[in-house]
C-alpha cells in the first residue's frame, strides 16, 4: 500500500512547476519518483495504482503523465505511434528498446552524447539550433 499522507517535498515540487498538488498527482508522483529512475507506460503505472489501492482512472494517469512531461518532471520516449514510455530521468540520454520484451533501458551516455553533440551542429539547417536528440536503438534476439 502506498503511503497517502501528504509529503511536503512532493507538494513543493509540484507547486514549483505550476501544478496543483491534488491527491491523484501526489499519489502518482510517489509511484514515479520514490524508487529512482524508471520507465513506465500509462498502462503499467495504472496497474501499479490498482495494486497500491489508489483510486484513479486510466485517463487521469494519462493526463497526469502528460502534465508532468509538460512541466519537465518526466521525459516522453516515443517508440512508435502506438507505444510511448515516460522516463523519470530527464537528463539527456538515449535508449535501447528490446523488441522481444517491449522494455526499454538507458544507454550509458558518456560516449554517445559527446559524439552526437560533435556532429549535430554541422548537419543542422540554417537558422536552426539543436533542442534535443532522442535516439532509440532497437534490439532483438539474434537467431
Amino acid at each position: 500500500m502506498v503511503d497517502m499522507r501528504p509529503n511536503s517535498k512532493a507538494v513543493d515540487n509540484l507547486r514549483a512547476v505550476g501544478l496543483r498538488p491534488t491527491r491523484q498527482r501526489l499519489a502518482l508522483a510517489r509511484l514515479l519518483f520514490a524508487q529512482g529512475n524508471q520507465h513506465v507506460t500509462a498502462e503499467s503505472l495504472y496497474d501499479r495504482t490498482q495494486v497500491a489501492g489508489i483510486k484513479v482512472s486510466l485517463a487521469t494517469v494519462y493526463n497526469t503523465l502528460h502534465q508532468f512531461t509538460d512541466a519537465g518532471l518526466l521525459r516522453q520516449v516515443m517508440i512508435d505511434s502506438s507505444r510511448s514510455y515516460f522516463d523519470t530521468n530527464v537528463e539527456d540520454h538515449h535508449h535501447f528498446y528490446f523488441e522481444d520484451t517491449g522494455e526499454i533501458a538507458d544507454i550509458p551516455s558518456e560516449h554517445t552524447l559527446t559524439q552526437i553533440n560533435a556532429v549535430a551542429p554541422a548537419i543542422l539547417p540554417a537558422g536552426m539550433e539543436l533542442s534535443r536528440v532522442d535516439i532509440v536503438v532497437r534490439l532483438r534476439r539474434a537467431e
